[in-house]
């Protein structure tokens, strides 16, 4: 798929499916041990280093979003669907959320204190991360701090025909390897600090990696 082409399957598959996802994906709360530490740990970072607002890129119906404001973070999210967004503005009224890429985000150089991709990478095709990851390091402050979390494989690349409620969907998944996430990242000119790789246990059917990374200071 091209660029607009992959954008375009995202948004209007998400447009579609947005009610039954709000309904069916899991709530912070509901998460793993593990996965809720990362999230308290990571928003810790984001107030520590105090440097701007954390922004929640692929936000969906805004649930961490909120559980990220709720842990102390001053937090907004960002949506490539509409329907999503509105979903989060409905749910969440004293949160920010807006429609936008993450190709080319609505938001101004050195801005963030914070980055979370939650599930929201795998979308894009291997060879545009880099795109996405420059825009990371572009709004990122100095200092400022990144956490990616989702799915990785062997290089699969998914094509789904349905989901959430047995919906039409275009869009594709690709589980990169590990090592290859954090090489793109590095090339992007961002710091890797920690990683965390989960295997597939009772219920699970995917590996799950969690990605901490950092934009250097000026020197």
């Amino acid at each position: 798929m091209t660029d607009l082409a992959y954008l375009a399957a995202v948004r209007e598959s998400y447009d579609r499916v947005a009610a039954d996802y709000a309904e069916q994906v899991k709530t912070p709360a509901q998460l793993d041990p593990l996965s809720r530490a990362m999230l308290v740990a990571f928003a810790e970072m984001v107030r520590t280093a105090d440097v701007g607002a954390l922004a929640d890129l692929g936000c969906g119906p805004g649930l961490v979003t909120a559980h990220l404001a709720d842990l102390g973070v001053s937090t907004f999210g960002i949506d490539l669907s509409p329907a999503m967004v509105e979903l989060a503005r409905r749910a969440h009224p004293g949160l920010r959320f807006t429609v936008g890429s993450m190709t080319e985000l609505p938001v101004e150089d050195d801005e963030l204190g914070g980055i979370l991709a939650y599930y929201s990478v795998h979308h894009t095709p291997p060879e545009s991360l880099s795109v996405v990851f420059a825009e990371f390091r572009r709004t990122l402050a100095p200092g400022g701090r990144l956490m990616i979390a989702g799915h990785v494989g062997a290089g699969e690349r998914l094509r789904p025909t349905q989901a959430y409620g047995g919906h039409p969907v275009s869009y594709e998944s690709y589980l990169l390897p590990p090592d290859r996430v954090a090489e793109l990242l590095e090339q992007a000119g961002l710091v890797v600090t920690a990683r965390l790789v989960q295997e597939p246990d009772e219920g699970a059917k995917r590996t799950v990696a969690t990605f901490l990374a950092r934009k250097p200071q000026r020197s």
